[in-house]
């Protein structure tokens, strides 16, 4: 979809685009001495009108932001049901290490940024491409990256649809016989909406409000668990199964849910290009510091969800700890809220990158006139297809399966 070129783009006097190859690049060449390849764009850098570098005036801050609302997902209520298939002691080492190696390959990522002097990869195939040549690179990193933020934005989908019904059961119960289809629908309409944000430095706002309601449902779990647990105690810390092949699927699985908790690294290279630049303040060290502050956030809200639904439940602990939790209805209902609002955010998070693609396609090789005609147009057809695929009856199976293979994505992607 995006163009493999713009990569290494850059504008001459006369508007027309120039490639400067790799060999260029690491040689230190200057551009009059460079071999270019000129293509028949004119005009300004798309980098100007590209969503994801539009704008660079996001604080470091933003990038916490950003980085909070996609990691903290809906996935966090599932890790007391990972340490039940794991138990006390793997459990916690697994969440643990999880966070230091995922905390490792960003910090590879933020810093691999600007390796080139005077350079940027603002986007991750760039960053492909460089490593591995123009086309290898970008069709190894683009077709798994593109993977991942369908999958995410289709799950997000969904997780909004039945947070939002699940929220409506609770809180007007003649209600309860709606289809989660229609939800589903209403959280699309706010897609519609948000999509149109005209590059990622402007959902600075949105990621906000995501970030906080992340945090919020995650401490709403914690100290609800912890209420319910001190006032009764499960018989049983054990592992769910005690057959040989029910505990071996058991421990994958809860290792699949740790890994997948650790989302966002597909759009570190992405939240990094909105963050001005110069020699003498490289944006690596304000992203930098809101990498280390959104990281203090996750583990604060994985440790104390994993460790206080466990303790609180036990081996019955369901793989949702609010179903677990139950009452009081009021609080469920208001997590439940906070759910739909946070994914609210990480899809237009997950989004963005590939609204990116889409219209640097669609303009560099097609000559459609960047604007907001052809932002409505493609930014919505791809919110609508979206849709479909959620809206389908076998979603709900679906939905499990693209849990995995985001999981096995994200892995590939550190």
């Amino acid at each position: 979809m995006s163009n493999p070129q713009i990569s290494s783009m850059e504008n001459n006097e006369n508007g027309a685009t120039e490639i400067n190859t790799r060999e260029n690049i690491e040689s230190g060449t200057t551009d009059h001495e460079a071999t270019t390849i000129t293509t028949e764009h004119k005009g300004p850098d798309p980098n100007s009108w590209l969503p994801v570098t539009a704008s660079r005036e996001a604080k470091w801050w933003y990038s916490t932001f950003h980085n909070v609302t996609a990691m903290v997902g809906a996935g966090v209520l599932g890790l007391p049901f990972a340490m039940s298939q794991l138990g006390w002691i793997p459990g916690t080492i697994g969440i643990f290490l999880s966070w230091l190696i995922t905390f490792y390959s960003l910090w590879q990522l933020v810093e691999l940024h600007e390796v080139v002097p005077g350079r940027r990869f603002d986007r991750y195939p760039e960053l492909g491409q460089y490593a591995f040549g123009e086309k290898l690179g970008y069709w190894i990193i683009m077709p798994q990256q593109t993977l991942v933020q369908v999958a995410s934005t289709i799950v997000y989908n969904v997780t909004g649809g039945k947070s939002l019904k699940k929220f409506v059961d609770l809180v007007i119960p003649c209600l309860s016989n709606i289809k989660q289809t229609y939800f589903i629908l209403m959280f699309i309409c706010v897609q519609f909406v948000l999509s149109q944000t005209p590059n990622f430095n402007a959902l600075k706002g949105v990621s906000l409000l995501a970030a906080l309601m992340s945090f919020c449902y995650s401490m709403v779990a914690f100290v609800a668990s912890t209420v319910r647990g001190s006032q009764h105690h499960p018989t049983s810390y054990g592992v769910r199964s005690h057959t040989t092949a029910g505990i071996i699927f058991n421990a994958l699985n809860g290792i699949g849910t740790i890994a997948f908790a650790y989302a966002g690294h597909s759009v570190v290279l992405e939240i990094q290009a909105t963050i001005p630049s110069t020699p003498q303040n490289p944006s690596k060290k304000p992203m930098w510091k809101g990498v280390v502050l959104a990281y203090i956030i996750v583990i604060i809200c994985y440790i104390s969800v994993a460790v206080s639904g466990f303790w609180a439940f036990g081996d019955l602990v369901e793989d949702d700890v609010l179903i677990s939790l139950e009452k009081p209805r009021w609080l469920i209902a208001a997590a439940n809220l906070m759910v739909f609002f946070h994914v609210i955010g990480s899809y237009q998070v997950f989004a963005m990158p590939v609204f990116d693609m889409i219209e640097s396609y669609l303009v560099l090789r097609r000559n459609f006139t960047p604007g907001r005609p052809l932002r409505l147009i493609a930014r919505s057809a791809f919110v609508d297809s979206m849709h479909h695929v959620a809206g389908h009856p076998q979603t709900k199976e679906m939905e499990f399966s693209l849990v995995r293979i985001m999981g096995t994505e994200l892995e590939i992607l550190h």
